[in-house]
Formats: structure tokens, C-alpha cells, sequence
């Protein structure tokens, strides 16, 4: 069967609100509409999206895994169609995605100056993500602190970042000048395994608030100091390589320039990590 984008959309736009009549509103219809349209996809699936009461709608499992799935199809169509409207204008556009604590301002002010044709913009990324918008078509090029699933990219290693440990001004550990993975044993560690927050603020108002610690780069850490939160080394802990990354099937043309001018540029400015205070 044919999937009608049309009908996707309106999908997650009630997964999104859980209410028909504030998604027929974000979507500029009618609520009768939506409700129809809903379960004609339903229908042409042939499997319930939704639980509605009268109270509430809820996503059934089925619908969950759409949903899923769906955010995905959806960016990854705006993303080509933004494309083609770039190329019927001759535009040449390029976006740059870096992960947080990351700066790739310096390489972008050299290409720029060597490229003005080129519209440059940044985009970025949440802790937690990482390769995702250089696979869907939302950036380019990716600064990008590994680990991360590098099948089908080309990366360019330019650094090195040591990671420290953060904690709660309150902790009994937090008086300590540095420590180890052991001093660590025992403790509730919030990465994406164990708690996945939105955003490295929410991760740390959790951390002051004495819900865990984290492992973070160093860069993190002093762009998010804070005076309730301490960051100390962890002498046995893996350096973090940085890298440039692009999709394999896209490196040409500014892409490839880019990857040229920031690889040098990055490398330059890379400088040996100390630790960081309070």
C-alpha cells in the first residue's frame, strides 16, 4: 500500500497532542476532519492508532511504533523537499551540526570568507544525539563526539577530550581533587541508558538536585559551570575523540570543501584538556 503523507502527518500531530481538537487547530482544520481522516488511515492500515475515551486519546502499541517511525519519515521528506526548492533556486546551503560544548565558529568563519556564495547555517545537537541528522537530511556535516554509528559516513578524527565527573556541591565526593572510576562503583550513573533527559539543563537541575551523577566532556562541563555543581577528573577515564562526519554519498562539492577548511582549522585550534572547577 501507498503511505499518504497527508494523513502521517495529521497522525502525529494527535500523537503529539493526545487531543483531536488542539491538533485540528495546530493543523488548520476543522476537528470533525481530523477525526475522519484519522480513521480512514486507520482503516487503510488495518489497525487502531488510537484508544479515545472521553476524556482522553491514547496511542495503542501500534500507534507508538508509528509514531516512532513516523517522526523520522516526516523529517526526512521536509528535509528533501527543502532541497529541491534550494536547487530549482540555485541556492548553495550548507548546515552544520555540532554536538554540545562543541565549537565549530572558527572553521565556519574560514570557510566563509573563502566560500561567501555558500549560506551557511548551524544546527544544534541534543546531548543524546549524535548521527541522526546527517542520515534524515537536516545537516550536512556533523561535529560530533563518538561513540556514535559511523556506517555510512566518512569521519575525519581532529581532537581528543578528556570526561569528568559531575556532582553536587552536597556529595561527599565533591571535595575531592580527582577520581576514579572506582570512587564511582555504586553510584546512579544518568546517561541515555538509564535516563534520557531533553536537554543537558535538565540534566544537571537533576544532578544539583541530587538525582545522580554524570560523565560528561570536559567542554560540557565548562560551558554549563554552575555554582551548585562541581567537576572534577577522572583519572582513569577514556579520552573522547572528536570528529568531522558527512553521509559517504554526499561528500562533494561545499560539503567536501567544508570537511577540508574545518579539519585543518579544528586540528589547529585542538588544545590538551585540563580540569575545570566548580
Amino acid at each position: 500500500m501507498d503511505l499518504d503523507l497527508r494523513k502521517l502527518r495529521y497522525f502525529v500531530a494527535v500523537a503529539e497532542h493526545r487531543h483531536f481538537g488542539r491538533a485540528a487547530q495546530t493543523l488548520f482544520i476543522a476537528q470533525p476532519v481530523l477525526s475522519r481522516q484519522i480513521r480512514a488511515f486507520e482503516q487503510e492500515l488495518g489497525c487502531r492508532l488510537f484508544e479515545r475515551t472521553t476524556r482522553s486519546v491514547e496511542l495503542t502499541p501500534a500507534g507508538q511504533r508509528l509514531y516512532e517511525e513516523a517522526r523520522s519519515i516526516t523529517t526526512v521528506v521536509t528535509a528533501a523537499l527543502r532541497r529541491v526548492h534550494e536547487a530549482e533556486r540555485g541556492e548553495q546551503r550548507l548546515v552544520v551540526a555540532f554536538s554540545p560544548g562543541l565549537h565549530v565558529s572558527e572553521a565556519i568563519r574560514v570557510y566563509a570568507a573563502e566560500h561567501p556564495e555558500v549560506e551557511i547555517d548551524v544546527f544544534p545537537l541534543r546531548w543524546w544525539e549524535q548521527d541522526a541528522p546527517l542520515r534524515d537530511g537536516r545537516a550536512h556535516v556533523g561535529f560530533l563526539r563518538r561513540p556514535f554509528e559511523d556506517s555510512g559516513l566518512r569521519t575525519v578524527p581532529v581532537g581528543h577530550e578528556t570526561k569528568v565527573a559531575c556532582l553536587p556541591v552536597s556529595h561527599p565526593l565533591a571535595g575531592r581533587h580527582a577520581l576514579t572510576s572506582a570512587d564511582l562503583d555504586g553510584e546512579e550513573i544518568l546517561d541515555v541508558r538509564t535516563r534520557r533527559t531533553s536537554s543537558l539543563d535538565e540534566k544537571f537541575e537533576l544532578i544539583a538536585a541530587g538525582q545522580g551523577l554524570a560523565l560528561v566532556p570536559l567542554s560540557v562541563a565548562g560551558s554549563y559551570s554552575r555554582s551548585d555543581l562541581v567537576h572534577l577528573p577522572v583519572t582513569d577515564a577514556l579520552p573522547v575523540e572528536t570528529c568531522l562526519a558527512v553521509p559517504e554519498n554526499a561528500c562533494a562539492g561545499p560539503v567536501r570543501d567544508f570537511l577540508d577548511v574545518a579539519a585543518s582549522t579544528l586540528r589547529r585550534d585542538a588544545r590538551p584538556s585540563g580540569p575545570v572547577g566548580a
